[in-house]
């Protein structure tokens, strides 16, 4: 499986449509989280997916943070947990988003229940709890040079 990252435009109507329907399966069906989730930062992002059968198997997005040199990574899920495709997914993004950009660091703002997952990756925490969604996350960061 090939990691695919393409911006908005590059996208086919096909591979929007299985993106969207990934994020909805795992963020309002599995985790019941209420929220509009076409927030028009997918305009300016970087979409890392693999896909398998046609499907959307793995997704992230990764989009300016408003800070110099820093991407902000979000929309992380994978359809099937506990395969390595989530681990393989951000080892990749992040080695192509280091190799492709200008960015220096990257952050996020991570489930709570994931930190462990992101601190293996690298990434170190920032700041206290917050509410984002009505879950709790917490900042974390990477930096790449």
């Amino acid at each position: 499986m090939n990691l695919i990252v393409k911006r908005f435009d590059e996208l086919t109507t096909k591979e929007l449509y299985e993106i969207l329907k990934a994020r909805a399966a795992i963020f309002i069906m599995e985790q019941q989280i209420n929220y509009q989730d076409m927030d028009n930062i997918d305009y300016d992002a970087y979409h890392c997916f693999y896909m398998e059968d046609d499907k959307v198997v793995a997704y992230l997005r990764a989009f300016n943070a408003g800070e110099e040199n820093t991407l902000q990574i979000g929309r992380v899920l994978t359809l099937n947990h506990g395969n390595g495709l989530g681990k393989k997914l951000m080892e990749e993004s992040i080695a192509y988003l280091r190799a492709n950009t200008d960015a220096q660091k990257i952050t996020m703002h991570a489930q709570k229940h994931a930190v462990g997952f992101y601190e293996k990756l690298g990434f170190k925490t920032i700041g206290d709890e917050f509410i984002e969604e009505e879950v709790v996350h917490i900042t974390m960061y990477l930096n790449l040079k």
